[in-house]
């Protein structure tokens, strides 16, 4: 009964925005780091970004540094992935993870999954 659900993925154009959300059932996210991944098709899953649990957030790639932000509703045992000035190449199914407190970019460190939400930015 422990899962993560994302949500706000869909089709969008370059240069436009999306916000996914994280939300928890079956425990609170208060203590826990949130990690935002994503696969491309015929790609490696990769970290995009990750929120700790006292707040601070990274973004890993490049190429999404200055682009992406991540914020936290505890209240709401949320997480939001707000994604501006969308470009092609950051198409693909995108994953929340769980893990407590720190945040790291390795996927084997985090033992809560949601199921993905695709995104997708094409013109």
């Amino acid at each position: 009964q422990l899962q993560l659900v994302e949500s706000g993925g869909g089709l969008v154009q370059p240069g436009e925005s999306l916000r996914l959300s994280c939300t928890a059932s079956g425990f609170t996210l208060d203590n826990y780091a949130i990690g935002w991944f994503r696969q491309a098709p015929g790609k490696e899953r990769e970290g995009v970004s990750c929120t700790s649990s006292s707040g601070g957030s990274t973004n890993y790639p490049d190429s999404v540094k200055g682009r992406f932000t991540l914020s936290r509703d505890n209240a709401k045992n949320t997480v939001y992935l707000r994604m501006n000035s969308l470009k092609p190449e950051d198409t693909g199914i995108y994953y929340c993870a769980a893990r407590e407190v720190y945040c790291s970019n390795q996927e084997y460190r985090f033992g809560y999954w949601g199921q993905g939400t695709q995104v997708t930015v094409s013109s």
